[in-house]
């Protein structure tokens, strides 16, 4: 709200103009009180939006502009009203090692049991470069498909590392990094066998072990946030759901363009 004075109708009502029919209105006067409309209209209450239209309408004797004015205001404000929708942020890029090879690598199922399939997103330099997709299984686990990944991201660093290139491996499976960096050792000196029952899916975790320990002096592995707007882990995830789509049994490298937003854009796992 806002008083009345002086120097606000100087600013709604030039010296050599009349005051108009709507600014009128807007000061809570009858159009026939035009005479001493000042005095009355001193150390009167307004709201900043008739405030905002007494000035608006300086100077216009035509009525039907005056009625286009306030009516132009009046959607404006609500507009103004309605929610905006809110720009989606921009992906984030997880921090390195400052390796020179970062894998991203994520596995999904939908539903779980159900249709599985794994990504994984190669940076080069911190650069994106390549996306991977596959090991399609129509009865498939979130768990298989997450090892899956993992283990092709090993290949991957193995075929890096043989080139003198430093490698980091990101994986949004705690279950996956715990087979091979930590269980696996106790399953392994137990004979492959654990308290409680079997260890299920061991025919890739004894295949991801084994790589991993080759080559672990030379690979940093490490857990990521799934789903917290990482843009290495998202297109992973992208890539799972292209695996699915795809029914591609084979690991393979995505052969079409490369557009981050449109791939963040597909059915995500």
């Amino acid at each position: 709200m806002q008083i009345v004075t002086e120097a606000l109708l100087d600013l709604g009502v030039d010296s050599d103009k009349e005051i108009n029919k709507s600014q009128l209105l807007l000061l809570d006067m009858k159009a026939e009180q035009t005479e001493h409309w000042r005095e009355e209209a001193l150390g009167k209450s307004l709201s900043d939006a008739r405030v905002e239209l007494f000035v608006l309408l300086n100077g216009m004797d035509d009525v039907s502009l005056q009625e286009k004015v306030i009516a132009n205001y009046k959607a404006l404000q609500k507009f103004r009203k309605k929610p905006q929708p809110k720009a989606k942020p921009k992906p984030i890029i997880a921090p390195s090692i400052h390796a020179k090879v970062t894998l991203y690598c994520d596995g999904g199922c939908t539903p779980n049991p159900g249709k599985a399939g794994s990504g994984v997103a190669l940076y080069r330099d911190e650069c994106l470069e390549s996306l991977w997709y596959g090991l399609y299984e129509p009865m498939g686990t979130n768990n298989t498909a997450e090892l899956g990944a993992l283990y092709q991201s090993l290949l991957l660093a193995q075929e890096e590392i043989q080139q003198g290139n430093s490698v980091e491996i990101k994986c949004d499976s705690m279950y996956s990094i715990n087979c091979i960096k930590t269980w696996a050792i106790s399953w392994e000196k137990k004979g492959w066998t654990k308290k409680g029952g079997e260890i299920k899916n061991l025919d890739i975790i004894k295949q991801a072990y084994a790589l991993y320990t080759r080559i672990k002096k030379e690979v940093n592995l490490s857990h990521i946030k799934a789903h917290a707007g990482f843009e290495g882990n998202e297109l992973a995830d992208r890539m799972t759901m292209y695996a699915i789509a795809q029914q591609s049994k084979a690991f393979v490298c995505y052969d079409k363009e490369i557009d981050v937003l449109t791939i963040l854009a597909m059915r995500a796992g």
